[in-house]
């Protein structure tokens, strides 16, 4: 198996901006992490921590300090509110081997692609929605959230994660009595 290679990367607002290589291509080319743009490979925040963890990915500041995972994670939860809720689930959804995308044109956080399936070849199976534990939805909320799972002919996941970052999933669809 080949080494795997430590990718570096600049964190320039919401996004970490590879180097121009073939080992930072690969993230996208195998994974699907990011999107391609001008050789390089752009990575939102959770992705770019996630890489981080793996130690596949080197970032530094746009001052050129290298940033580490708490610096990182301190960074991003200024830029998100809700950072490290949604990368509970990222995180634990891309270790079950799924591929995660953003959803924000569906009103939701991410779409999630079957194991084995990549972006382009079919369809999300998923819609999630990231919540803490203590959080509270109405009825309105959770009919909203079925609502564009449905329209968009996609699966809602509710993700909720608990104090320790634990992530508990409850699927809902429609269902016609």
């Amino acid at each position: 198996m080949p080494k795997k290679v430590l990718v570096k990367a600049i964190l320039v607002g919401e996004r970490a901006i590879t180097e121009d290589s073939d080992a930072a291509r690969e993230f996208y080319n195998q994974s699907r992490f990011g999107k391609i743009v001008n050789a390089k490979v752009e990575l939102g925040l959770l992705e770019a921590l996630y890489l981080m963890e793996k130690s596949r990915l080197d970032v530094k500041s746009e001052n050129g300090r290298k940033m580490s995972t708490e610096s990182f994670i301190k960074k991003a939860k200024k830029i998100e509110e809700f950072f490290w809720i949604r990368y509970c689930v990222f995180r634990d959804i891309r270790n079950r081997g799924y591929i995660v995308k953003t959803a924000l044109k569906f009103g939701a956080d991410f779409r999630i692609y079957d194991r084995g399936v990549k972006p382009g070849e079919d369809h999300a199976k998923w819609v999630v929605f990231p919540v803490h534990e203590a959080t509270t939805l109405t009825w309105h909320d959770f009919a909203a959230k079925n609502r564009v799972a449905h329209s968009t002919k996609k699966r809602l996941l509710l993700a909720v994660v608990d104090e320790e970052g634990d992530v508990s999933y409850w699927e809902s669809r429609w269902i016609r009595p």
